[in-house]
């Protein structure tokens, strides 16, 4: 079969910031359609206050992860990011406050890539993979892509 590309992308509705939003159920369905055996498997968030990681999904350990983030750069922090009477560069008409969104997705990341081996995520007991909204309730797109043959 040779070496192929396969691409998928997935739309969703959050509903708060932070959310962590497991989608390891979707990423699997992706893979089995894609009929790829052996490669690796990129996750993507299309955003810059949306994040992607790999952990484990267990409720207080989720809350333990959103308290984190708040403390490392809470919403209510003083950002120039948030200064609209200085900031001139990125502006839309519905620009929101966000700079601690921009700072938390810089700590956790755009991506994820998982290997793929005989037609299996090789993933640990326990990791799921997860959306993280930081910035308020919107649309939001995920790429996929299964690398291999």
């Amino acid at each position: 079969m040779g070496m192929v590309a396969k691409s998928y992308c997935l739309q969703l509705t959050t509903k708060k910031a932070p959310e962590f939003i497991d989608i390891t159920d979707w990423v699997c369905s992706c893979v089995a359609k894609s009929k790829v055996a052996n490669g690796f498997v990129v996750v993507y968030s299309k955003h810059t206050t949306a994040a992607i990681k790999i952990n484990e999904n267990e409720p207080l350990l989720l809350k333990d992860m959103e308290e984190f983030l708040e403390k490392l750069s809470p919403r209510e922090g003083g950002y120039q990011h948030n200064d609209f009477s200085i900031r001139t560069v990125n502006m839309t008409p519905d620009e929101s406050p966000n700079g601690h969104a921009h700072l938390q997705h810089l700590l956790l990341g755009t991506s994820e890539t998982i290997p793929l081996i005989d037609g299996r995520m090789q993933f640990g007991n326990y990791q799921s993979v997860f959306f993280i909204e930081l910035d308020h309730p919107r649309s939001r797109e995920v790429m996929l892509q299964v690398v291999g043959e």
